[in-house]
């Protein structure tokens, strides 16, 4: 892994080019806040291309009461983008699952059994609110587990109750939840105390996933402020399961 960064000149790129699949991001247009329309769409995709990613994979949100959408939205908006990139002078994969909000709503779809959107080896990608804890959080995690879905929990350094308990957040590695970062926390994009908790978890070598978890070009600037030599062989070091997917 280290291969690409023997020679002194660090670049994005390369760390890009190593984690290969970024799979946290709202490129599928009109369905959730990323991308608005195709256009868009096709933009951030060749950008995410130019910069080293070789497979992207679409995570739009599932909010109940904000982006209700279904697979079959989700899965038709993905053909619409692979038909379009099919004519760009580029070659990616692209794939869909989704960002599941953990509410009373996906609860009740656990609850149910329902069919829900992964990637890779049965991961479910979920997020909370960002300040209060799910009172649900640990049954929601034990129904995911049980029903043979890989949890990956995205961007934990961005919640504040996270910020105010570590505790909780050895309980979910130590249960075997993957940590997915967003690349822009390490940047200070967000605040100072994602950014803190994020670099926390790069040292300990507990992030089993990096997104970019873009929705406009302004996240793609921002990723190109990750120059530091050191956070580029420290990422690079990591276990990250991005290229296994």
């Amino acid at each position: 892994m280290f291969g690409l960064f023997k020679s002194s000149q660090f670049t994005p790129s390369k760390l890009f080019q190593t984690i290969h699949t970024d799979m946290h991001a709202h490129w599928l247009p009109s369905i959730d806040d990323g991308a608005k329309t195709l256009e868009e769409a096709l933009q951030l995709i060749t950008s995410l291309h130019q910069m080293g990613y070789r497979k992207l994979i679409a995570t739009p949100h599932i909010m109940q009461d904000y982006y209700k959408n279904t697979p079959e939205i989700i899965l038709e908006k993905l053909t619409l983008v692979k038909e379009a990139v099919a004519s760009l002078p580029i070659s990616i994969t692209l794939e869909a699952a989704a960002e599941y909000y953990l509410d009373e709503w996906m609860l009740r779809q656990l609850q149910a059994g329902s069919p829900l959107l992964t990637f890779g080896e049965r991961y479910l990608l979920f997020e909370t609110a960002f300040l209060n804890r799910p009172p649900f959080l640990e049954e929601a995690i034990f129904l995911m587990k049980s029903q043979g879905y890989q949890p990956v929990f995205a961007h934990p350094e961005r919640y504040v109750y996270l910020w105010e308990d570590a505790t909780l957040l050895e309980q979910l590695y130590t249960q075997g939840v993957h940590l997915q970062i967003n690349l822009n926390s390490l940047v200070g994009y967000y605040d100072k105390e994602a950014k803190k908790l994020a670099e926390q978890l790069l040292t300990q070598q507990r992030i089993g996933f990096v997104g970019t978890d873009c929705h406009h070009e302004r996240h793609l600037v921002a990723l190109q402020k990750i120059k530091k030599p050191s956070l580029l062989k420290n990422l690079a070091a990591l276990p990250l399961l991005n290229k296994q997917i």
